[in-house]
């Protein structure tokens, strides 16, 4: 029995690796990540820093920081915070990217706003969603939860699940939007650079079984 179940442990052994965290971000700089800025002139550490561990974006020129490997079926934990508090302040995590620059500067994809107030809103790029009992405004499906993002200058947290044709998102705890029916399930993940200066300290993929 004993090496039945050895020889068990050892094919399973890929599958319990494969499903460990994997931290998108290192903390330290940008291994992994790939840049699409507007403005072509424009170096990317002009708009993104990293500082004591933070992922530090500007804000300007508009512009994604895009991970290079593309994932399906995970969870992703995304730490973020706004320094200032101002209207201007506002981001988003894209989630199935493909096509690039199929919308301004955006990739094809699926945005889990990051927006000050309007944390867990959905905004869809050239990709289609089903929100239930909501009707889009525009590419737009608005949170079921008001704001509930905490101060300027303190941590947020939002748990974005990507399981199959399904999206759901936690802000703070709080489930604020479900989706089915995506017309995508696979693809790479960015962070926008859009407007206000934001900064990033945890994004940490775990995959699904």
């Amino acid at each position: 029995m004993l090496p039945k179940l050895l020889a068990l442990s050892m094919l399973l052994a890929p599958h319990l690796t494969a499903a460990a965290p994997v931290e998108l971000f290192n903390g330290k700089d940008f291994t992994g990540w790939t840049f699409d800025i507007l403005d072509p002139a424009v170096k990317p550490e002009a708009v993104w820093s990293v500082a004591d561990g933070v992922l530090i974006c500007k804000g300007r020129p508009p512009g994604v920081m895009r991970t290079a490997q593309e994932f399906s079926n995970y969870e992703l934990t995304v730490e973020w915070k706004w320094p200032s508090g101002g209207k201007s302040d506002n981001s988003g995590v894209l989630v199935h990217a493909s096509t690039r620059r199929k919308m301004f500067v955006w990739p094809k994809s699926i945005e889990v706003q990051l927006a000050n107030g309007d944390a867990g809103d959905f905004w869809t790029i050239g990709e289609t969603l089903t929100v239930a009992g909501s009707q889009p405004d525009g590419r737009r499906y608005v949170k079921k939860a008001g704001a509930i993002e905490k101060p300027a200058g303190e941590w947020n947290t939002a748990v974005i699940r990507c399981e199959g044709d399904k999206l759901s998102v936690k802000i703070n705890g709080t489930l604020v939007n479900e989706a089915t029916g995506l017309s995508v399930t696979k693809g790479a993940i960015c962070l926008q650079s859009e407007n206000g200066e934001v900064h990033f300290r945890k994004v940490v993929l775990t995959p699904l079984k």
